[in-house]
């Protein structure tokens, strides 16, 4: 057979005609070789020379020169692989048998095939081999599978370019609908009217990246809005939180006095009064039915998340991602500065976003940078920690901003935060005024944007 091939000796999937016959067709007439190498590549093919000739006629057809039995017998010998390929007269054989008319796509669907249940087989085995190892830890090598099985299965779909015409032609009730903007699909709303009517809402395959320092309340402010997510009447879509810094418990406490308005620091100390008690019972009904998925996983990967993701994106009509926050998040693999390593996740972060369709709502640390400039402490794009990446890989950043906490003697600051926002990708920036409640770890939005929002208390 010429050329030793261990995924042939080993039996593996293969269909030696198919591949015979889709190198043959593009000997016959090379213009069928665009049609071919989109849907193959050489590692489809199952034989070491059959993968040798398809890749050297990909290097001719880049050339722009001619792909005939001549011009690649002649490049083959040039790398001095004519002879490991069974020489001229295997090149002349390969279209020995081939129908009068070719079937280009179904060879071709044959070999891509056979290409991936053999690669189905060298991942299980894989696994077995490190199961058998014992060195990683079981949810590792889980979460591994998984990840190297759905790349699998991406690349057997493969994503098609498509015109203005398919585009509009697959919109929901067509070109009408695409016109109409009361029509097009909108973001989810985050319960706060002014940074709805900014944003829009968050959309699907975003990464929105809510940063500020310590205890300014960024986390509050993520549950706030999961939890206006998952419980408002007319939402009631789930919700996934990871949570790398806090308990589920220390969690569902703020997010059970935040729904109920109870002073988290005497629900703690147990200092609670009838109403309070009545309150909080009433928060705790609404949440126990709320589609909210919490993980307290301390360091996890962007492996380990992807894999809960997708398992639960199958199994609920998952709307909404929090991660809190992005630097507790552990590095698969290494790296030679944190700047790298964060850069990196930030850049698989909107890759996840967009790869499962969800809004991103991820939490992030500033540098001690706005609190030593003098006289103005408001963050800024360059305040953002570890990583210049987060910025561009980021389709909406905000920044919490409280000037209390660095004016404590102006009673008339009390309450007031403001949400910056310093970049939008699809939208305006500017600023969204909110009032907070540290209390019961909650923002709102003013009385003079909606309804009867109460103000701050004394």
């Amino acid at each position: 057979m010429g050329v030793t091939d261990v995924a042939f000796e080993k039996g593996l999937p293969a269909n030696l005609d198919a591949e015979r016959f889709v190198l043959g067709s593009v000997l016959m007439d090379d213009a069928s070789f665009v049609q071919v190498a989109g849907m193959l590549e050489a590692g489809d093919f199952s034989l070491e020379k059959h993968r040798r000739i398809f890749q050297r006629m990909s290097e001719l057809y880049e050339r722009g020169e001619k792909i005939d039995r001549v011009t690649l017998a002649n490049e083959l010998l040039k790398r001095g692989e004519l002879e490991s390929c069974d020489g001229l007269s295997y090149l002349v054989s390969l279209d020995d048998g081939l129908p009068q008319l070719a079937n280009f796509d179904s060879y071709a669907r044959i070999v891509k095939d056979k290409s991936l249940l053999r690669r189905i087989i060298l991942n299980s085995q894989q696994v077995i081999d490190r199961c058998l190892a014992g060195k990683d830890e079981p949810d590792e090598i889980l979460a591994g599978a998984e990840d190297a099985f759905l790349k699998l299965g991406e690349s057997s779909a493969g994503n098609d370019l498509s015109t203005p015409a398919q585009i509009i032609d697959e919109f929901k009730d067509g070109i009408n609908a695409f016109l109409d903007p009361s029509k097009r699909v909108k973001g989810l709303s985050t319960g706060f009217l002014k940074l709805d009517e900014m944003t829009g809402g968050l959309y699907p395959g975003e990464l929105f990246i809510l940063a500020a320092r310590p205890s300014m309340g960024k986390t509050a402010l993520a549950l706030n809005i999961a939890q206006h997510v998952a419980t408002h009447p007319s939402l009631r879509k789930a919700v996934a939180i990871f949570s790398l810094e806090m308990s589920k418990e220390s969690l569902l406490t703020r997010m059970l006095c935040a729904a109920a308005r109870v002073d988290n620091s005497k629900f703690r100390q147990g200092y609670l009064n009838a109403d309070e008690r009545r309150q909080l019972s009433a928060a705790a009904a609404q949440l126990m039915d709320a589609p909210i998925y919490i993980d307290d996983t301390s360091g996890a990967n962007l492996m380990d998340i992807h894999a809960k993701l997708r398992r639960l994106k199958r199994d609920q009509d998952l709307s909404l991602v929090v991660i809190d926050y992005l630097q507790l998040m552990g590095g698969h693999g290494k790296y030679e500065s944190r700047v790298q390593e964060v850069s990196a996740l930030s850049r698989g972060l909107k890759l996840m976003a967009k790869d499962l369709n969800l809004p991103m709502l991820v939490l992030s640390q500033l540098s001690r940078a706005p609190e030593t400039r003098i006289g103005e402490h408001k963050p800024q794009l360059s305040d953002l920690r570890e990583s210049g990446s987060i910025e561009q890989d980021a389709d909406l950043v905000a920044f919490i901003y409280r000037e209390e906490v660095y004016k404590p003697d102006r009673a008339d600051l009390k309450g007031l935060a403001d949400l910056i926002l310093s970049k939008q990708r699809n939208g305006p920036t500017g600023t969204v005024k909110m009032v907070f409640f540290k209390q019961f770890t909650k923002f709102e939005n003013r009385k003079e944007d909606f309804g009867e929002s109460p103000e701050p208390e004394e």
